[in-house]
Formats: structure tokens, C-alpha cells, sequence
């Protein structure tokens, strides 16, 4: 790609509030310029104007305005922009309809069936973005061996394009679709998303309506099978509709963008950037790859000016906006997703893995119940924070200008409500001393209460140094700090996920709040090294100018000039708060096919595979030589996603660093690679099992060859700062110098405190701290190590948040070393699985990921043993146990607790553990869930206090024996799966002893008494909240009837009650829950371990308390219960309690729930189905109704309360599994009516194709979910056995049956419960009430691989 000299180059970041515009110039010089994305009383489009300005500017000419701008003079225009972002975000796309094989309509409404957040009882979820729905009558369905259906007919065989072979069972009737699409059109619909299962291999059908709709006359025709080839119906089928909604939109801005030039662009080469962090032809920008758009360009720019190719130090990308962060990885090659989800819409296309975390400069400050708290809501830019004078709240920008952080006399005068004014010191402080006062009158109020009660530790809060108050900088200052540690998470996250050390990596820092906090990041997360480009506040942009440019391994001897021992050292570039534009001018032109496959990876298929690749390969170099890239230019790497037989964990390998030889493919050994990415990864490998091929992906670069060549000259005299400000630290007011950045040149240096200054961006020197320009512009800071840490026993309020967010922090790496070193699909796919830190009492500090049926309950396994083994415990001993007898919700949940120990104290310190579900442990069925046991020993091995590791010693004989010890009872068998059994275990020892790692470091920092008073404290904040709510519902209680006391009732299926009472203290803000009168232990498997009332407990606290809360002991404090001994939630030790884990832990909550009229019943049933034969077996939970509550309608076809698994995706199911899924839709008028109706169930119909043993267990099927206020019960359900004879079965709520070829399981789950009385137009199908509806726009959508795990974690 040849530039052209003598011309104008544009890279252009469109964002939602400004665009960025780098240039350059003819003569080499460089141009930025920031405006406003719309100001339409000035110019209609804001990259045009930015373009004309410059134009006009440097070359003296008039450009008018009302004029198109003349193009002779541009050479090139790159740009990335936020259209289809916003588009999304507002749901202003185009309106588009679905065509989608019939008995699915429904399905990317139900999706995963997992609910977003798992205490939220809406269950607030974005709309679909299509806005009707035509099934088309056809079906396509994998030919399987002996898998054939008698009366289903079949039309041909044929062999789709991964070389399996399908069976049509169904033509589309294309005269009906005519019909269907003209129809569309008479509405106005133009825009069409198409979506057939099994069109990723085989797409004829899609192809055929397309042609059709076409013909028609629809603009917009997107076919799954075109947009993203891959297996999963529900992924591609939100994409397919995400290009549908978002391409029209794209065209019309690309329209109104080319109409403003002379020409309509003809001759100027314009390229936008992909999510993929690719540029792409302005005619070849679509929506399902478009929307990371912009900051894919921040992350170009910041890997091709922060990466040594000479070093290999990876990089952490840290782009700090107003709403939110966005964290990202570069370690020589961008890193990719293939699935993620923006605004709630999941698209399956390559992106960069940029995660997006709600902290920013506009995050809100909170003070709640003792703590501060940062975010996730934000201000906003409307009203914005409380010093852009428009009456909003305080934020991290509002803390950082009390700090003196910012100084307003260097921004615009473009506040207020007529935008003429300065930032507001005055309201900013304004809003801090109110917030001051609040929090020391709470802080009074508790020290008053600690001496009234004589408690030293719960009640007794004190700030910093022992003082009793507070200032409104030490507040400002705490909020500062907190918000900084939730940045630091997501990064650790992301580095610990895939086996990475995060004080490894260069912090590259950009976006305009950034810079004020890059040296706080830097210590807090140990890096030696932080870069910020000169232009980091346009990286998006700048990162589509030019190729690699490699800028930091020439000063790595920055730590020895300065004599710094332990020093991070941090670089920021002169335009770091343009650095995003920037990054746009770096970025290479990309091209990229892909194609779906089903092959082995070995040598038989290695012909195929080099035939493949190259045919890709050359689509690719023929499409960048027509955009004008020569051959020396152009370069491929191949990638294949690769996965072991019978696991979902696929990885897109490429096998650069692998090259191939005799015995592997042309171009690499893919297996070499993909075993080595496999153990970084995860930590093990599976040797001798075979790898298979899911996808083949070409990716073709084309090299611009773009670099800057502006250097700054060197100074001959000491920095002059323009003025010395009072800035406030940890150790109070300081004298800070400001400098402006354009005066600095190369040589200088600066000590810290100090303040350096860019008109788009301010960064903060911390004392301690010497900074430097280097020759680029860039600006450098060696920033010295933290200092050790004076924290008294004392309560200090910021340090209470600091702490929570420590403790919380073990637990999450304890998982992830745990999913990382697990070998079973269940913990390291479906991550089944929690982590846990306990005090030396047993009492739970942190628990993460959230499973709601573990919430409470390891807390009292940790009990059991600390009751049971007393001083038998000893440094290096590890404990096994899932008796329920001992705290255990059911026999596949095995915990591991590991003691901590500390050198010089008797006994534990602290505990950790980790729970994870077992695949099988043995018992009458395969997967130890069996719907009809009646005693404990056939669902299973049990261990009590079981000494898994002794003295260090892993005691595998011991633990095998007692794995296979349920052969030894009628019926039974041992576990059927003792390998992956061991490998689990041995995993979940290893995250227990990288908690206890962590918990010793942190004691080594603070000293034991310290974190074990804040252990205290956390929990005691917990209890606080409880309370709180407790007491606001006792005074709204006693207002409306005088009584405190409330009571409910519902029942299982067999007629046991389950009765509570609560008595409420008003004054404590305590509560007595009393089970007393709960049926008596049951014949079968409902029978609940005490654990599980208590988990259900903790749920509905606080799903009642409303918001972010640590979920620990505390949270039980307030909270005295009573249940009978005997009875199905205390059942005798060896009462069956399967059932009860998963059925029994829902009419807990349901019963809570009513007895507190929170809300109508949802489904109240897991609908657990199970299948399988000898050639192996399936699990499945499904969706049903959530019920509706005050203000909204339940949501239809989700899980509720304690579970949230996600469901198998179509494609998968029929591909793996003997049967053909027929039906998964939402079952209509399922929902209770009302004012706001309950959620509808789903009907799903499964054709088997083998001999299978089908087992259902499920409840509500005799009993209706309850609604409320007058609102009407939701439907029960039902289980329908169609034989196929034409006979159809009742088969009631549990049971085991054997089923033949062509017989149809229907099963129907309940609806939710309506809530109040149904008034004018309020009744079923009634539009979302106000308090529903979504305000997308407002809200900071968390994304990328970190969000994407823990969403995983909270859906299983």
C-alpha cells in the first residue's frame, strides 16, 4: 500500500462525546484535534468538520462550510467509530425481523436461560433486537449412525462444508415465505436476520430465502451461515440479527459521511477499524464486527508504541474513561475472543479481548452501611459530576479535584447550563462536606453505640490514626483508593486467568482520567513498568497510522539512572489523552476467512487441512492486493480452534512459534502449539487424547509501514513549572509544581509531587516519583515502591473497602487456579464450583463466585470440622467432605478445606475451601443424581472428615477407596469416573494452597491482628446491612397493619409443607426465622441438609437488601433460626437429599419471599432431565417463568432463585447426543395474570433416536406457583411422553423410563406468579412497566473475557 506524498492522512476516532482527529502533514508535522461528536448548530458530521479545519488551517485555503470538502489534497482516511455502539446502546437500529427453523422462535429470547444478575428479581434484561418472528417450515438435522427415525421422511442426504453428512428432513416451503416476507414489507420492515440450525455446515436454505428476499426488494439480508460460520445456533443467531440491526445504520452514516467530499470519495483510500483490530474498506464495515470499533483502536496503538520487540515484556492496555475502564492484554500478538457480549447482546466474531469494567472518572461515590463504595453507576455526561455545574453527583473526577488533582483554570469554560463556564471547585467541595458530615455521624453514632455495648470490634468505627472524624480530604482520599483497587481487579483477573504474573507487564496507561492514576495502579499491582504515549488520548485514532513502532526498550536502563531501588517506572506519551486517535493511524489493514470444520488433527487429515488453509490463505492475499497492498506487504497466519475430544474448552491456536515439519501440517505443528497453550492455560494436558478442528481462520495483514518521526529536541536550561499548587496525599498537603508538557523537552527531569499537564489529558506525579521525557515525547516516571503499611486494629472506613475488595480477591484467584487446573467439564467449563475464605472460627469472609446453593453452606462444613477434628489438625493437613451431615448440600459437591497456618500461633488462623461438583461419585445412576433414591448411600460415595492430604502427602489410595466404597451396596456402583475425580481434587488443593499463599502475604503485610480485625469488620458490615433492611421493613410493617410478626406456607408436589414465622425486632434489626411446623422427613430425595435453608436464606437477605453487600456470616448474624429436627430441611444422616439440593433449596425461597411479599413464586423447579444409554449420558436443567413483583412483569423462560445454569445450545445438543430438539419455545399464557403478569415456562420437546433411560426430576408439577396481591398463580407444569406408537403418557414429577427410537419427551415448566390485582390495560401481554424498562444508554455494560467468566461462574 503505497503512500502518496504531498497529501493529508486522517485517522479519526468518532467516539460518543468527541471525536479525535490526528493528521498528517504533508511537510511530516502532526495535528491533533478534539471536538464534539454533535454539535449540530456548528456542522452536521464531526470527522468532516475535524478534516476541513485542518485542511483549512494548514494549507491557508478557505474550505467552506456549506460546502463538499475538496479530496485532492487527502491521501487516506482511517477511522473508527462508536455508530454502531451507540446504535446498540440506544436500540435506534434498524427495524428487523427473524426468519428462524419453526419451533424456535422463541429461541434467542430464552438464550443461555441464565439471568445477567443473580439477585436481581426483575430480571432486567435488554430486548431482542428483531421485532417479529416467522418460523420457517424446515429442518436439516446430522445423519448418526443408527440414529435413524421411523415416520420421519427423509428428502436427501447431504454433506455439509465440515464434511458431515446431514439428513434434510424438510424443504422450506419458499411460496409460504414469500408470502411471510411480503407481509414483512406492507409493515415497513426491510431489514432481515436469517437463522437455520445447522446452516453453519450446510447453508442452502439460508442461501435460497435470501435470494428470495432479496428479490423482494429487502435493503438488509444477513444469513447466519455468511456473517460467522460457526457451530451454536443462539451465538450466531445474536450476531446474524446484530448485523441486521447495525448495518443499515452504518450505511447511512457512511452515506452522510461521503456525501460532505467532492466525489463522493472515489479517489481517497477510506478504511475503518474492526473489533478485531483490523482496518477494512468503508464497503466491507458491517455491524456484527463494528462495535468495538473505537476502542480497538486504543489497543493498536498502545501494542505498537509499548511493545519491544527486543524486551517481549507483555503489556496491559488501562484506557480510563468517564464511564468505565477498559483493560486489555498485548504480548506480541493481539489477543482475541470469538464470543462476547456488548449491551447484552452476545456476538460470535473475533474481537479484540478488551474488558470493560464500570470505574471511571464519572463512577458515583457511595457510603453504605459503613463502607465506601465506587460505582458501577456513573454520572454520566448529563448531568455529568457535580463540578460540570449541572446539579450532578459526586465521582471519582469530584475526589480528584478536592484532592487538588485538577486544576480548572487549565480546562475549557465549557460547563454549567448556558456550557460558559469553569469546573466548579465550590460544588465539588460542597457535595464532599455533606457527604463528610454523613459518614462522621455514622461514624459517631457507632462509637456511641461500641461504648454503650462494650463491643471493641463490630460496632466500633474509627478513621485513620485513631481520630474520631474525618476530614473532607482523608474522605476525598478514600474514594481515591478504593476506586483504584476495583481497577486493580480486573487486571489481576485478567493475567491470573491464563497463568500470567501481573507484576510481569508494562502498564500501558491512556484515556483522560488515566494519567492520575497510573503510579496508584503501578504500586498497587506491583508492575515495573507503566507506559503513556504522547498521544494517549487519541490512541484509537493515532493507532491507525502506522506499523510497529518499538519506543520503551530503549530507555530500559531508566531504573539505574536514577538510582531508584524497586521502582516501577512509567512512560506517558505527549499525546496521552488523544492516544486512542492515535492508535487508529497504526493499525494494518486485515482480511480474514474462516470456515467451519469437523476434522481430527492428525495425519490422515493433514491433506485436507494444507488444502483448506491454502485456499483461504489466497482469498485473503488476492483481497488486500486489490486494495493495493503489494506482495511484501502481505502476510497470513493461520489459526486453527482446536479443543479435546469431549470437552468444550476450544482454543483458536496459531502455530507461529511452531514450524512445521514432515509430520505435522505446512503450516505449523498445531499440536505442539495447542499443547503448550493448553498447559499456560490451564496448567495440565490430556496426552493420547485426540484433538479436534472446529474452525480453520486465515487472518491477512497488510503492512502500512506508518510510523511518527517527530523526536523533541533537548533543553539547555531546568524545568520551570508555570505555577506551585497544594495538592493532597496519604501524608496530608503538599507543595505540587504544574508543568505545561509542551514545554518539556527531552532532558529534563521531574521529582514529584508534580503535575504535568496536556490540553487532553493531566497526569499526576506522586511524591516519591521522578519523571522524564524521552525523545518521542513521551513522558516516563520511575515511581518507588510502596511504603510499608501503619494500619492500626482500629476501624478505618476507606480501609474496610480496600479490605473487602482484598478478601474477595483471594477467593477469585482461588477459582481461578482451580478452573485453570481442573480436568472435568463440570468445574473447568460449566465452572461448577466456589472458593471461600473463612476466619479461625469458621465463619465465612468472602465467597467468590456467587453459586446461590453455596452460599451458606461450606460456612458450615468449615464448622463441622472445626467442631469434629478439634486440635487433630495440623500444618499441611487437608480435609475432604460432603456429608450433609457436616454441611454438605449434596453428595457430588465435594469440599476441600485447607487450614491456614501461621508460624508461632496454635492452631488455624484462617480457613480456605473449594466446592466443586463431581461429575460422578458413584450410586445407582450415572452422574449420582438419580431421581428415585431413598437413601443417602445410593446417590454415592460420603466423606465426613476425610484427611485428603496428610503431612503434605496426597493419600490417593485412601481416597480411592472410599470413591469406590457405594459398590458395595445394592445396585450400586463406584464412581464411574475415578480419573477426573483424582485430577479435581488434586485441583482443588492447589487453589486452597494458592489462598493460603495469599492470605500469608496479606497477614505479612498488615500483621495478623490487622486482618483478622478486618476480617471482623467485613463481616460486621454485612450484618449492618441486613440490619438495616430489616428495620425498614419492620417500620413499614408496623405502619400498615401493627404487627411485626409475618408467616407463610407453600408445599412440595407430595403434599409436605413448609411452613415459616418470622418475629422482626425493629429496634435491632433482628429477626427469628422459625421453621417449626415444615413437614416431617420424606420417603424419596426432597429432604434438604440444614446448609441449604441457610443458603436460601442468605439469597433472599440479599436479594431483599438491594444491593452489593459481602456475602459472609455476617449477613446470618441478625438472624436466629429455628428448624424441627427431623423434618425435610433436617433430615436424619442418611435421608436422601438430591432432590433437595435442587428442588426443596426453591420453595425455601419461595416461602421467604411470600412471607416478606417481596414477590410472586417463580417457577420453583430446576427441571432436572437426565438421558443416556451405554455410550454415555446428558444433564440438563431448564428455564421456566419468573414471577412478577411491585413494578415489573416476571420474566419468561429463565432460571430463577437458586439456580442459574445455562442450557446446551441446539446445534451441540443434536451434534453429540442421540436426539433431535424440536421445540424450545416460550409456553403462552404459562405466566400468571395481574397488573404485571408472571414470566411464561417454556415447552421443549426432545426426539430421541437411540434406546435411552430418561429420568425427570421436577417439582411444581401438582402445585401452582403463588401470586400475590391479587395477582393470578402461574401454570404448573407437566411431563408428556409421546410414544411412538401415537400413545401420549403422563409421567408425573419424578420418574425413570425407558424410551425407544422415535419417542418425544414434551416437557412443559411452570409459569411465574402474577402479581396485584389486574386493572385496565395492565393484563397479560400488557408493555413493560416504566420500572422495567432498560435505560442502556445510561448504563456501563461490563464485557470481555473476565466479565464473560464471572457471567459464566454465576450460570451454573
Amino acid at each position: 500500500m503505497v503512500e502518496i506524498a504531498g497529501k493529508f492522512d486522517f485517522a479519526i476516532d468518532r467516539g460518543g462525546t468527541f471525536t479525535d482527529v490526528f493528521a498528517r502533514c504533508p511537510d511530516g508535522q502532526e495535528r491533533v484535534l478534539k471536538l464534539l461528536s454533535h454539535d449540530p448548530q456548528n456542522y452536521n458530521d464531526a470527522p468532516t468538520e475535524g478534516i476541513r479545519r485542518i485542511l483549512q488551517e494548514e494549507t491557508g485555503h478557505a474550505f467552506p462550510r456549506d460546502q463538499p470538502v475538496d479530496t485532492s489534497l487527502i491521501g487516506w482516511i482511517r477511522m473508527g467509530t462508536t455508530v454502531a455502539t451507540n446504535a446498540l446502546l440506544e436500540r435506534q437500529g434498524e427495524r428487523t425481523a427473524l426468519l428462524v427453523t419453526r419451533g424456535f422462535r422463541d429461541l434467542l429470547h430464552i438464550g443461555t436461560q441464565a439471568r445477567p444478575n443473580l439477585f436481581d428479581l426483575e430480571v432486567s434484561m435488554p430486548d431482542v433486537l428483531y421485532e417479529e418472528v416467522i418460523e420457517v417450515e424446515e429442518r436439516v438435522v446430522l445423519k448418526q449412525e443408527g440414529g435413524r427415525v421411523a415416520g420421519r421422511e427423509l428428502v436427501k442426504e447431504v454433506t455439509g462444508s465440515t464434511g458431515e453428512v446431514l439428513e434434510v428432513w424438510r424443504e422450506p416451503d419458499l411460496q409460504q415465505v414469500e408470502r411471510d416476507l411480503l407481509a414483512l414489507l406492507s409493515r415497513g420492515i426491510t431489514s432481515l436476520a436469517v437463522l437455520l440450525l445447522h446452516s453453519y455446515t450446510w447453508s442452502p436454505h439460508e442461501q435460497a430465502i435470501g435470494s428470495l428476499a432479496r428479490k423482494l426488494g429487502f435493503t438488509q439480508v444477513s444469513l447466519s451461515s455468511e456473517v460467522m460460520p460457526m457451530v451454536r445456533a443462539v451465538p450466531r443467531g445474536y450476531t446474524v440479527c446484530a448485523d441486521a440491526y447495525l448495518t443499515p445504520k452504518i450505511r447511512q452514516y457512511l452515506k452522510g459521511f461521503v456525501s460532505g467530499f467532492r466525489g463522493g470519495m472515489k479517489d481517497v483510500r477510506v478504511l475503518f477499524m474492526q473489533s478485531d483490530g483490523g482496518l477494512t474498506p468503508m464497503d466491507d464495515f458491517c455491524g456484527s464486527r463494528a462495535v468495538l470499533s473505537g476502542p480497538a483502536g486504543g489497543v493498536v496503538g498502545y501494542a505498537v508504541t509499548s511493545y519491544s520487540q527486543t524486551e517481549r515484556k507483555p503489556v496491559i492496555g488501562f484506557d480510563m474513561g468517564g464511564t468505565s475502564t477498559d483493560v486489555s492484554r498485548y504480548a506480541g500478538q493481539y489477543e482475541h475472543v470469538f464470543e462476547a457480549t456488548t449491551a447484552g447482546v452476545t456476538l460470535q466474531a473475533p474481537q479484540l479481548d478488551i474488558n470493560t469494567v464500570a470505574a471511571g472518572g464519572g463512577s458515583r461515590l457511595f457510603f453504605r452501611s459503613g463502607m465506601f463504595v465506587v460505582g458501577p453507576e456513573s454520572a454520566g455526561a448529563h448531568p455529568g459530576p457535580a463540578c460540570y455545574r449541572k446539579g450532578g453527583p459526586l465521582t471519582v473526577t469530584d475526589a480528584n479535584l478536592a484532592l487538588g488533582r485538577l486544576l480548572p483554570s487549565h480546562f475549557p469554560k465549557i460547563f454549567g447550563p448556558q456550557e460558559n463556564e469553569p469546573l466548579s471547585t465550590e460544588e465539588t467541595m460542597k457535595g464532599f462536606r455533606e457527604l463528610t458530615c454523613e459518614i462522621n455521624c455514622f461514624l459517631s453514632a457507632s462509637q456511641s453505640q461500641s461504648t454503650e455495648n462494650g463491643n471493641s470490634r463490630s460496632n466500633s468505627i474509627m478513621s485513620r490514626n485513631g481520630k474520631s472524624e474525618m476530614s473532607v480530604e482523608e474522605v476525598a482520599m478514600g474514594f481515591i483508593r478504593v476506586a483504584n483497587e476495583a481497577m486493580c481487579r480486573p487486571i489481576r483477573a485478567l493475567t491470573q486467568a491464563k497463568g500470567h504474573d501481573t507484576s510481569q507487564h508494562i502498564l500501558a496507561c491512556f484515556g483522560g482520567a488515566g494519567g492520575q492514576h497510573a503510579c496508584a495502579i503501578a504500586r498497587a499491582l506491583g508492575m515495573k513498568t507503566v507506559f503513556i504515549h504522547k498521544y494517549s488520548g487519541i490512541l484509537s485514532a493515532y493507532g491507525l497510522y502506522a506499523c510497529v513502532v518499538c519506543v520503551f526498550h530503549r530507555y530500559s536502563g531508566i531504573l539505574s539512572a536514577y538510582g531508584l531501588y524497586a521502582c516501577v517506572v512509567c512512560v506517558f506519551h505527549r499525546y496521552s489523552g488523544i492516544l486512542s486517535a492515535y492508535g487508529l493511524a497504526l493499525a494494518d489493514v486485515v482480511e480474514e476467512t474462516q470456515e467451519p470444520c469437523s476434522l481430527q488433527y492428525w495425519v490422515d487429515s493433514f491433506p485436507e487441512l494444507d488444502q483448506r488453509v491454502e485456499q483461504l490463505s489466497l482469498r485473503c492475499r488476492e483481497a488486500l492486493r486489490a486494495r493495493g497492498f503489494n506482495s511484501a506487504q502481505i502476510t497470513t497466519e493461520v489459526y486453527l480452534h482446536l479443543r479435546y475430544q469431549g470437552t468444550d474448552c476450544a482454543l483458536m491456536v496459531t502455530a507461529n512459534s511452531h514450524p512445521g515439519n514432515a509430520q505435522t501440517c505446512r503450516s505449523g505443528d498445531f499440536a505442539a502449539a495447542f499443547a503448550e497453550r493448553y498447559l499456560k492455560e490451564f496448567g495440565f494436558t490430556i496426552p493420547g487424547r485426540p484433538i479436534m478442528v472446529d474452525d480453520i481462520r486465515v487472518r491477512g495483514t497488510g503492512k502500512s509501514g506508518i510510523q511518527s518521526q517527530i523526536k523533541v529536541k533537548a533543553g539547555q536550561r531546568s524545568p520551570t513549572p508555570v505555577k506551585v499548587t497544594q495538592c493532597y496525599f496519604d501524608d496530608g498537603y503538599q507543595d505540587t509544581a504544574v508543568y505545561l508538557w509542551k514545554e518539556l523537552t527531552c532532558d529534563h527531569s521531574i521529582t514529584g509531587p508534580a503535575i504535568i499537564i496536556e490540553k487532553n489529558s493531566t497526569i499526576l506525579v506522586e511524591p516519591r516519583c521522578v519523571a522524564q521525557l524521552t525523545p518521542e515525547g513521551d513522558v516516563r516516571i520511575a515511581v518507588s515502591s510502596d511504603t510499608a503499611c501503619a494500619l492500626g486494629t482500629e476501624l478505618n472506613a476507606v480501609q474496610l473497602s480496600i479490605f473487602s475488595h482484598r478478601f474477595m480477591s483471594i477467593a477469585e484467584q482461588m477459582g481461578r487456579v482451580l478452573q485453570r487446573t481442573s480436568i472435568s467439564t463440570n468445574i473447568k467449563e460449566r465452572l461448577d464450583f466456589s472458593c471461600a475464605v473463612f476466619g479461625p472460627d469458621g465463619g465465612l469472609v468472602s465467597n467468590a463466585p456467587h453459586i446461590p446453593v453455596h452460599l451458606g453452606a461450606m460456612q458450615e462444613t468449615v464448622q463441622y470440622q472445626i467442631r469434629a477434628m478439634g486440635s487433630d489438625l495440623r500444618d499441611g493437613d487437608v480435609l475432604l467432605s460432603n456429608h450433609p451431615c457436616a454441611g454438605g448440600s449434596h453428595l457430588p459437591d465435594l469440599t476441600v478445606i485447607t487450614p491456614v497456618f501461621r508460624k508461632g500461633i496454635t492452631g488455624p488462623v484462617f480457613f480456605v475451601a473449594s466446592r466443586g461438583h463431581h461429575a460422578d461419585i458413584g450410586g445407582i445412576t450415572p452422574g449420582s443424581m438419580p431421581p428415585h433414591s431413598t437413601s443417602l448411600q445410593q446417590e454415592g460415595a460420603v466423606f465426613i472428615s476425610f484427611k485428603l492430604v496428610t503431612d503434605g502427602i496426597f493419600q490417593e489410595e485412601a481416597v480411592t477407596a472410599s470413591l469406590l466404597a457405594p459398590a458395595q451396596y445394592p445396585g450400586c456402583s463406584g464412581t464411574r469416573n475415578l480419573h477426573d475425580n483424582l485430577s479435581d481434587l488434586r485441583a482443588q488443593v492447589a487453589a486452597n494452597q494458592r489462598g493460603c499463599r495469599l492470605v500469608l502475604e496479606l497477614i505479612d503485610s498488615y500483621g495478623l491482628e490487622v486482618v483478622q480485625a478486618y476480617m471482623g469488620y467485613i463481616q460486621s458490615n454485612a450484618e449492618l446491612a441486613v440490619r438495616d433492611m430489616l428495620k425498614e421493613f419492620a417500620r413499614r410493617r408496623r405502619q400498615q397493619t401493627g404487627s411485626l410478626e409475618v408467616e407463610a406456607e407453600d408445599h412440595m408436589d407430595d403434599g409436605t409443607p413448609i411452613r415459616l414465622r418470622i418475629q422482626i425486632n425493629e429496634e435491632e434489626g433482628s429477626a427469628v426465622f422459625d421453621f417449626t411446623g415444615t413437614g416431617t422427613e420424606v420417603w424419596g430425595n426432597c429432604n434438604a441438609p440444614r446448609a441449604i435453608t441457610f443458603s436460601a436464606l442468605i439469597y433472599s437477605l440479599r436479594c431483599m437488601v438491594g444491593q452489593d453487600i459481602p456475602l459472609n456470616q455476617g449477613c446470618l448474624t441478625p438472624i436466629q433460626v429455628i428448624i424441627p429436627p427431623g423434618s425435610i430441611l433436617q433430615p436424619s444422616q442418611d435421608a436422601a437429599v438430591v432432590g433437595g439440593n435442587v428442588l426443596t433449596s426453591q420453595r425455601v425461597v419461595d416461602v421467604i419471599f411470600r412471607a416478606f411479599e417481596t414477590c410472586a413464586a417463580s417457577q420453583g423447579c430446576m427441571n432436572n432431565i437426565s438421558f443416556g444409554n451405554e455410550k454415555g449420558g446428558y444433564y440438563e436443567t431448564v428455564a421456566g417463568g419468573a414471577g412478577a413483583g411491585p413494578g415489573w412483569h416476571g420474566r419468561s423462560g429463565v432460571h430463577s432463585h437458586m439456580t442459574n445454569t445455562r442450557i446446551t445450545d441446539p446445534e451441540i445438543l443434536e451434534k453429540r447426543y442421540p436426539v433431535v430438539l424440536e421445540q424450545f419455545s416460550l409456553r403462552a399464557g404459562s405466566g400468571g395474570g395481574g397488573c404485571y403478569h408472571g414470566g411464561d415456562g417454556v415447552v421443549r420437546k426432545l426426539l430421541f433416536r437411540e434406546r435411552v433411560m430418561l429420568s425427570v426430576l421436577t417439582e411444581r408439577r401438582a402445585t401452582r406457583p403463588y401470586g400475590l396481591h391479587g395477582g393470578q398463580d402461574g401454570a404448573p407444569g407437566i411431563n408428556l411422553l409421546h410414544r411412538a406408537d401415537g400413545r401420549v403418557l403422563n409421567l408425573g414429577a419424578k420418574t425413570t423410563v425407558s424410551l425407544e427410537p422415535g419417542d418425544t419427551f414434551c416437557l412443559y415448566t411452570p409459569g411465574g406468579g402474577g402479581y396485584g390485582k389486574e386493572e385496565g390495560d395492565h393484563g397479560h401481554g400488557s408493555e413493560d412497566p416504566p420500572a422495567k424498562s432498560i435505560r442502556l444508554r445510561g448504563t456501563t455494560w461490563e464485557r470481555g473475557s473476565v466479565f464473560e467468566y464471572r457471567r459464566a461462574q454465576e450460570s451454573v
